[in-house]
């Protein structure tokens, strides 16, 4: 299954347990113990989860509309949206 890597650290995070290499490398390890094939990756450094208009999310989109992710893989859904974290 066609897997697309999804990570972001906002301003106001914890820095080492959160950072970027962290987050990629816990999806990576997901990713090789599950079967996922990666086909791409993208991240949002320094932004807010309130909003949806980060260039790492644009380029996660293009690839969804062109079929070529079957899933995406986060840490947890705070990475890809606080909005979205409030509502559940």
């Amino acid at each position: 299954m066609n897997a697309w890597l999804y990570y972001r650290l906002s301003r106001n995070e914890d820095e080492v347990m959160n950072s970027l290499q962290n987050q990629r490398q816990i999806l990576i390890d997901y990713a090789d113990q599950n079967g996922y094939e990666v086909v791409g990756e993208s991240f949002g450094d320094n932004v807010s989860g309130m909003t949806f208009n980060r260039k790492g999310l644009a380029e996660l989109e293009s690839a969804v509309d062109e079929g070529k992710v079957e899933v995406v893989l986060v840490k947890d859904s705070s990475r890809f949206s606080m909005t979205f974290t409030l509502r559940t």
